[in-house]
């Protein structure tokens, strides 16, 4: 059912695994943003596009420094 190259640490190929993480996670995305522009009124944070993406860039960075990637044990 599935194509790709198998992921080193799972069963499960890779293609199956980008779909996963794909489909679960537009949904959220699109959440947190409608949550950072929505009004107060309606329970948002009320901060323009520029902001909400301007804390989301934030968020990432913060997670791509305290979540630093390990290299490989072996090249593949």
């Amino acid at each position: 059912m599935t194509t790709g190259a198998e992921n080193p640490t799972t069963k499960i190929a890779a293609t199956t695994l980008f779909w996963a993480a794909f489909v679960l996670t537009r949904p959220l995305g699109a959440v947190v943003g409608d949550t950072l522009d929505k009004p107060l009124a309606s329970d948002g944070l009320a901060l323009s596009r520029n902001s909400a993406s301007a804390a989301l860039l934030v968020f990432i960075f913060a997670c791509m420094i305290l979540f630093k990637h390990k290299p490989a044990r072996a090249s593949y």
